[in-house]
Protein backbone atom coordinates (compact mmCIF):
# COMPACT_ATOMS: atom_id res chain seq x y z
CA UNK A 1 0.00 0.00 0.00
CA UNK A 2 0.92 3.65 -0.53
CA UNK A 3 -1.26 5.24 2.10
CA UNK A 4 -2.29 7.88 2.63
CA UNK A 5 -2.49 8.91 -1.03
CA UNK A 6 -2.76 12.64 -1.70
CA UNK A 7 -3.87 11.96 -5.29
CA UNK A 8 -4.78 8.91 -7.33
CA UNK A 9 -5.13 8.22 -11.05
CA UNK A 10 -7.80 5.63 -11.81
CA UNK A 11 -9.84 4.52 -14.85
CA UNK A 12 -13.50 5.26 -15.61
CA UNK A 13 -14.72 2.42 -17.83
CA UNK A 14 -17.33 -0.19 -16.98
CA UNK A 15 -16.43 -1.96 -13.75
CA UNK A 16 -16.30 -5.38 -15.44
CA UNK A 17 -13.41 -4.02 -17.53
CA UNK A 18 -11.49 -1.82 -15.12
CA UNK A 19 -12.98 -2.31 -11.66
CA UNK A 20 -10.21 -4.42 -10.23
CA UNK A 21 -7.57 -2.07 -11.66
CA UNK A 22 -9.22 1.02 -10.13
CA UNK A 23 -9.43 -0.76 -6.76
CA UNK A 24 -5.62 -0.66 -6.52
CA UNK A 25 -5.83 3.15 -6.47
CA UNK A 26 -8.74 3.42 -4.03
CA UNK A 27 -6.97 1.05 -1.64
CA UNK A 28 -4.51 3.92 -1.01
CA UNK A 29 -7.18 6.35 0.24
CA UNK A 30 -7.20 6.92 4.00
CA UNK A 31 -10.77 7.74 5.09
CA UNK A 32 -9.55 8.78 8.54
CA UNK A 33 -7.83 11.91 7.25
CA UNK A 34 -9.61 12.65 3.94
CA UNK A 35 -12.26 15.38 4.19
CA UNK A 36 -12.47 16.87 0.71
CA UNK A 37 -12.24 14.91 -2.52
CA UNK A 38 -11.55 16.72 -5.78
CA UNK A 39 -12.62 14.59 -8.77
CA UNK A 40 -11.10 15.77 -12.07
CA UNK A 41 -12.58 14.11 -15.14
CA UNK A 42 -12.14 14.79 -18.86
CA UNK A 43 -15.05 16.02 -20.97
CA UNK A 44 -16.15 13.37 -23.50
CA UNK A 45 -19.35 14.97 -24.81
CA UNK A 46 -19.03 18.73 -24.99
CA UNK A 47 -16.27 20.93 -26.35
CA UNK A 48 -14.81 22.77 -23.38
CA UNK A 49 -11.71 24.96 -23.43
CA UNK A 50 -11.69 25.62 -19.67
CA UNK A 51 -12.98 23.68 -16.67
CA UNK A 52 -16.60 23.41 -15.55
CA UNK A 53 -18.41 22.97 -12.23
CA UNK A 54 -21.60 21.05 -11.59
CA UNK A 55 -24.86 22.93 -11.04
CA UNK A 56 -26.25 20.46 -8.48
CA UNK A 57 -25.71 20.07 -4.71
CA UNK A 58 -25.75 16.30 -4.42
CA UNK A 59 -24.64 13.31 -6.46
CA UNK A 60 -26.56 10.12 -5.73
CA UNK A 61 -24.74 6.78 -5.62
CA UNK A 62 -26.16 3.29 -5.02
CA UNK A 63 -24.51 3.48 -1.56
CA UNK A 64 -25.34 6.96 -0.25
CA UNK A 65 -25.49 10.58 -1.44
CA UNK A 66 -22.30 12.59 -1.90
CA UNK A 67 -22.44 16.29 -1.05
CA UNK A 68 -20.75 18.82 -3.31
CA UNK A 69 -18.67 21.36 -1.37
CA UNK A 70 -20.39 24.68 -2.13
CA UNK A 71 -17.79 26.71 -0.20
CA UNK A 72 -14.92 25.50 -2.38
CA UNK A 73 -17.13 25.79 -5.46
CA UNK A 74 -17.64 29.43 -4.47
CA UNK A 75 -13.86 29.98 -4.19
CA UNK A 76 -13.26 28.38 -7.59
CA UNK A 77 -16.13 30.27 -9.22
CA UNK A 78 -14.73 33.61 -7.99
CA UNK A 79 -11.52 33.08 -9.99
CA UNK A 80 -13.48 33.53 -13.24
CA UNK A 81 -11.70 30.47 -14.68
CA UNK A 82 -14.71 28.15 -14.62
CA UNK A 83 -18.02 27.69 -16.34
CA UNK A 84 -21.11 25.73 -15.28
CA UNK A 85 -22.01 22.36 -16.75
CA UNK A 86 -25.60 21.99 -17.84
CA UNK A 87 -27.53 19.23 -16.09
CA UNK A 88 -27.57 17.34 -19.39
CA UNK A 89 -23.77 17.47 -19.71
CA UNK A 90 -23.43 16.41 -16.08
CA UNK A 91 -25.72 13.41 -16.58
CA UNK A 92 -24.14 12.39 -19.90
CA UNK A 93 -20.56 12.49 -18.61
CA UNK A 94 -19.25 9.23 -17.15
CA UNK A 95 -15.66 10.28 -16.33
CA UNK A 96 -16.67 11.68 -12.92
CA UNK A 97 -19.74 9.48 -12.40
CA UNK A 98 -17.83 6.19 -12.48
CA UNK A 99 -15.69 7.34 -9.54
CA UNK A 100 -18.60 8.21 -7.25
CA UNK A 101 -19.40 4.68 -5.99
CA UNK A 102 -15.68 4.03 -5.38
CA UNK A 103 -15.41 7.27 -3.45
CA UNK A 104 -18.49 6.36 -1.42
CA UNK A 105 -17.11 2.87 -0.72
CA UNK A 106 -13.61 4.03 0.20
CA UNK A 107 -15.05 6.68 2.55
CA UNK A 108 -17.87 4.57 4.00
CA UNK A 109 -16.51 4.63 7.55
CA UNK A 110 -16.70 8.47 7.53
CA UNK A 111 -19.62 8.99 5.23
CA UNK A 112 -21.03 12.14 6.85
CA UNK A 113 -17.66 13.82 7.27
CA UNK A 114 -16.50 14.65 3.76
CA UNK A 115 -17.53 16.59 0.66
CA UNK A 116 -16.65 16.26 -3.02
CA UNK A 117 -15.52 18.83 -5.57
CA UNK A 118 -16.27 17.50 -9.08
CA UNK A 119 -14.48 19.36 -11.89
CA UNK A 120 -14.98 18.69 -15.59
CA UNK A 121 -11.68 19.39 -17.36
CA UNK A 122 -11.76 20.62 -20.95
CA UNK A 123 -9.22 20.37 -23.77
CA UNK A 124 -6.77 22.72 -22.07
CA UNK A 125 -3.72 24.24 -23.71
CA UNK A 126 -0.39 23.69 -21.94
CA UNK A 127 -0.53 27.20 -20.50
CA UNK A 128 -4.08 26.61 -19.20
CA UNK A 129 -2.93 23.33 -17.61
CA UNK A 130 -0.28 25.39 -15.83
CA UNK A 131 -2.81 27.98 -14.67
CA UNK A 132 -5.23 25.37 -13.33
CA UNK A 133 -2.32 23.44 -11.80
CA UNK A 134 -1.26 26.56 -9.94
CA UNK A 135 -4.83 27.17 -8.76
CA UNK A 136 -5.31 23.62 -7.48
CA UNK A 137 -1.85 23.36 -5.93
CA UNK A 138 -2.93 25.11 -2.72
CA UNK A 139 -5.68 22.51 -2.28
CA UNK A 140 -3.27 19.66 -3.10
CA UNK A 141 -0.96 20.95 -0.37
CA UNK A 142 -3.59 20.18 2.32
CA UNK A 143 -3.27 16.64 3.75
CA UNK A 144 -7.03 16.44 4.35
CA UNK A 145 -7.68 16.78 0.61
CA UNK A 146 -7.57 14.00 -1.96
CA UNK A 147 -7.41 14.40 -5.74
CA UNK A 148 -8.98 11.71 -7.91
CA UNK A 149 -7.81 12.03 -11.51
CA UNK A 150 -10.04 10.12 -13.91
CA UNK A 151 -8.35 8.64 -16.97
CA UNK A 152 -8.19 5.57 -19.14
CA UNK A 153 -5.02 4.97 -21.12
CA UNK A 154 -4.56 3.87 -24.74
CA UNK A 155 -7.74 3.51 -26.82
CA UNK A 156 -6.49 1.33 -29.68
CA UNK A 157 -8.20 0.22 -32.88
CA UNK A 158 -10.05 1.50 -35.93
CA UNK A 159 -13.05 2.68 -33.94
CA UNK A 160 -10.74 4.99 -31.97
CA UNK A 161 -8.83 6.02 -35.13
CA UNK A 162 -5.58 5.07 -33.41
CA UNK A 163 -3.43 2.16 -34.45
CA UNK A 164 0.17 2.89 -33.44
CA UNK A 165 2.18 -0.34 -33.61
CA UNK A 166 5.85 -0.89 -32.80
CA UNK A 167 6.55 -4.34 -34.27
CA UNK A 168 9.76 -4.70 -32.28
CA UNK A 169 7.58 -5.18 -29.18
CA UNK A 170 5.94 -8.35 -30.54
CA UNK A 171 2.15 -8.67 -30.70
CA UNK A 172 -0.01 -5.54 -30.92
CA UNK A 173 -1.14 -5.69 -27.28
CA UNK A 174 2.51 -5.78 -26.17
CA UNK A 175 3.25 -2.69 -28.25
CA UNK A 176 0.25 -0.95 -26.60
CA UNK A 177 1.51 -1.92 -23.14
CA UNK A 178 5.00 -0.64 -23.97
CA UNK A 179 3.55 2.67 -25.20
CA UNK A 180 1.37 3.07 -22.08
CA UNK A 181 4.17 2.16 -19.69
CA UNK A 182 6.44 4.72 -21.36
CA UNK A 183 3.78 7.36 -20.56
CA UNK A 184 3.27 5.99 -17.04
CA UNK A 185 6.98 6.21 -16.25
CA UNK A 186 7.01 9.83 -17.50
CA UNK A 187 4.06 10.61 -15.18
CA UNK A 188 6.05 9.01 -12.33
CA UNK A 189 8.85 11.49 -13.05
CA UNK A 190 6.30 14.24 -12.26
CA UNK A 191 7.39 16.36 -15.22
CA UNK A 192 4.49 18.03 -17.08
CA UNK A 193 6.71 19.14 -19.99
CA UNK A 194 8.00 15.61 -20.67
CA UNK A 195 4.43 14.31 -20.52
CA UNK A 196 3.30 16.93 -23.09
CA UNK A 197 6.23 16.01 -25.34
CA UNK A 198 5.37 12.31 -25.08
CA UNK A 199 1.77 13.05 -26.13
CA UNK A 200 2.95 15.18 -29.07
CA UNK A 201 5.30 12.44 -30.22
CA UNK A 202 3.08 9.35 -29.93
CA UNK A 203 -0.43 10.89 -29.80
CA UNK A 204 -1.37 8.20 -27.27
CA UNK A 205 -5.15 8.35 -26.79
CA UNK A 206 -5.07 8.89 -23.01
CA UNK A 207 -8.50 10.46 -22.51
CA UNK A 208 -7.62 12.04 -19.15
CA UNK A 209 -4.42 13.64 -20.43
CA UNK A 210 -5.63 17.14 -19.46
CA UNK A 211 -6.63 16.25 -15.87
CA UNK A 212 -3.26 14.45 -15.59
CA UNK A 213 -1.54 17.57 -16.97
CA UNK A 214 -3.30 19.73 -14.37
CA UNK A 215 -2.21 17.36 -11.58
CA UNK A 216 1.42 17.33 -12.80
CA UNK A 217 1.47 21.13 -12.92
CA UNK A 218 0.00 21.36 -9.40
CA UNK A 219 2.69 18.96 -8.16
CA UNK A 220 5.34 20.99 -9.98
CA UNK A 221 4.18 24.13 -8.22
CA UNK A 222 4.45 22.47 -4.79
CA UNK A 223 7.87 21.00 -5.59
CA UNK A 224 9.14 24.52 -6.32
CA UNK A 225 8.15 25.33 -2.73
CA UNK A 226 10.16 22.40 -1.43
CA UNK A 227 7.44 19.75 -1.01
CA UNK A 228 8.73 16.22 -1.53
CA UNK A 229 6.40 13.88 -3.43
CA UNK A 230 6.49 10.66 -5.39
CA UNK A 231 4.02 8.97 -7.71
CA UNK A 232 3.86 5.27 -8.43
CA UNK A 233 1.62 3.16 -10.63
CA UNK A 234 0.31 0.05 -8.90
CA UNK A 235 -1.65 -1.77 -11.59
CA UNK A 236 -2.11 -1.93 -15.35
CA UNK A 237 -4.74 -3.77 -17.38
CA UNK A 238 -6.26 -3.94 -20.86
CA UNK A 239 -9.91 -4.61 -21.73
CA UNK A 240 -8.74 -7.29 -24.19
CA UNK A 241 -5.56 -8.31 -26.00
CA UNK A 242 -5.28 -6.92 -29.53
CA UNK A 243 -3.66 -9.34 -31.97
CA UNK A 244 -4.84 -8.06 -35.36
CA UNK A 245 -5.98 -4.82 -37.01
CA UNK A 246 -9.67 -5.62 -36.51
CA UNK A 247 -9.28 -5.79 -32.71
CA UNK A 248 -9.70 -2.90 -30.31
CA UNK A 249 -8.94 -2.34 -26.65
CA UNK A 250 -8.77 0.26 -23.89
CA UNK A 251 -5.99 0.27 -21.31
CA UNK A 252 -6.29 1.13 -17.62
CA UNK A 253 -3.76 2.21 -15.00
CA UNK A 254 -4.03 2.87 -11.27
CA UNK A 255 -1.52 4.92 -9.32
CA UNK A 256 -1.04 6.99 -6.19
CA UNK A 257 0.76 10.20 -5.19
CA UNK A 258 2.50 10.21 -1.80
CA UNK A 259 3.76 13.26 0.07
CA UNK A 260 6.87 12.57 2.16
Amino acid sequence: TKRPARAIIAPHAGYTYCGSCAAHAYKQVDPNITRKIFILGPSHHVPLSRCALSSVDIYRTPLYDLRIDQKIYGELWKTGMFERMSLQTDEDEHSIEMHLPYTAKAMESHKDEFTIIPVLVGALSESKEQEFGKLFSKYLADPSNLFVVSSDFCHWGQRFRYSYYDESQGEIYRSIEHLDKMGMSIIEQLDPVSFSNYLKKYHNTICGRHPIGVLLNAINELQKNGMNMSFSFLNYAQSSQCRNWQDSSVSYAAGALMVH
